[in-house]
């Protein structure tokens, strides 16, 4: 079977010199392009989905974009892109089964679906330990993995959740292909303990920024949420989300005291630096974005004699998707609410990734509809 798909290529060039390269030091030149695929063979513990919507998140941004000074991609996040065939990226969205491995079990042909994009081994120690958002031999999807930008694609089944009950309007649909990236903010939440009274900063109004805001206000109960990001169009559409909202410059002129969370969700490591000696005994910093920068902290005496907390905070798993859909039931979380754009097919998308201002300056969140003819309701 043929399948439609946008696939990212680049020229394996490591930089010389360097011990254990990441990714933006090893591809350079990005591109993506539509192509038409023949489908692998359907493997005993995978399901066949024909796809309707998929996130866009930024990683896959930074994936398709070089870096102006070097060449390479700007994405530092774990990737391979194999040489002549390229990279299927995509991780976030939603589909309907329409073939299944003999081995699964846990959904049926017809079912909606929803998409977690780590495959984990279930095996290492670290695994054991119900810590699966680490997992030693963790193969992320999308980047490591072929993903979701295709109108037909085979998916790992152990990252599909059964979403059918959920969804009555196209407006379910569009706010649980979210899912993942409110995973991402959701154990964001968690890592840092916040609870009611807290006065917490985000550094970034992207998808997984206004996710924490909205999460971190609605759900775990923070009692102030400052928000700050460059893009004007993304400082006010988190307005509705946020109590306080700056550009850089006027957070730098007056940030605030007494902070509790700080999650940096923007890529730009300094932000923390900039608020460190304002965080309060026994705050929390999460590190969400990554961007190969390094993170430097001045005020190391302030963070001993106050037990500062700083952690990085990788992914989505051990309950918070389950969590996500019991809330999403509730009508507790408004999903879809990020959604600002909805590119109407893959062409656009690959447009829009060639081209990529207005995916940051004109949106939060833009989804892709992958199958015109696909029924979006039950």
């Amino acid at each position: 079977m043929e399948s439609m798909q946008l696939r990212l290529y680049a020229d394996h060039d490591p930089m010389p010199g360097i011990d254990n390269p990441g990714p933006h030091q090893i591809f350079r030149n990005p591109h993506v392009k539509v192509t038409s695929s023949e489908l692998m063979p359907l493997l005993e513990d995978e399901i066949q989905v024909e796809m309707i919507y998929a996130g866009l998140c930024g990683t896959d941004v930074h994936l398709a974009a070089k870096d102006d000074t070097t060449g390479y991609v700007k994405s530092s996040a774990p990737m391979w892109i194999p040489e002549g065939r390229g990279r299927r990226i995509g991780h976030e969205g939603v589909g309907k089964v329409i073939a299944k491995g003999r081995r699964v079990k846990h959904l049926e042909v017809g079912a909606y679906v929803t998409f977690e994009s780590i495959v984990v081994c279930h095996y290492c120690d670290v695994c054991r330990k119900g810590n699966f958002n680490q997992c030693r031999n963790a193969k992320l999807f999308g980047l490591e993995k072929d993903g979701l930008f295709g109108n037909i694609v085979n998916v790992p089944s152990m990252l599909a959740h059964d979403i059918t009950s959920l969804v009555e309007t196209d407006e379910d649909l569009r706010g649980l292909a979210c899912v993942e990236p409110a995973g991402v903010a959701y154990v964001a939440c968690q890592n840092t303990r916040i609870r009611g009274g807290d006065n917490m900063i985000i550094f970034g109004a992207g998808p997984i920024g206004v996710f924490t805001a909205m999460l971190g206000k609605m759900i775990f109960g923070a009692s102030t949420v400052h928000l700050v990001e460059p893009v004007k169009f993304r400082r006010e559409f988190a307005r509705q989300w946020a109590d306080h909202v700056y550009d850089v410059d006027e957070f730098k002129a007056n940030p605030p005291a007494d902070i509790d969370v700080v999650i940096e969700a923007s890529g730009a490591m300094s932000n923390v630096n900039t608020v460190f000696r304002n965080i309060i005994p026994n705050g929390r910093v999460a590190l969400l974005a990554r961007s190969g920068a390094p993170l430097k902290v001045d005020a190391m005496d302030h963070m001993i004699t106050n037990a500062i907390y700083i952690i990085g905070s990788r992914g989505h798993l051990c309950g918070a998707i389950s969590d996500l859909m019991t809330l999403y039931r509730q009508k507790r979380i408004p999903l879809n609410k990020i959604v600002t754009h909805v590119a109407k097919d893959i062409h656009e998308l690959c447009r829009l990734l060639q081209d990529q201002d207005q995916i940051f300056n004109e949106n939060c969140k833009v989804l892709v509809r992958l199958n015109e003819e696909a029924v979006l309701i039950p």
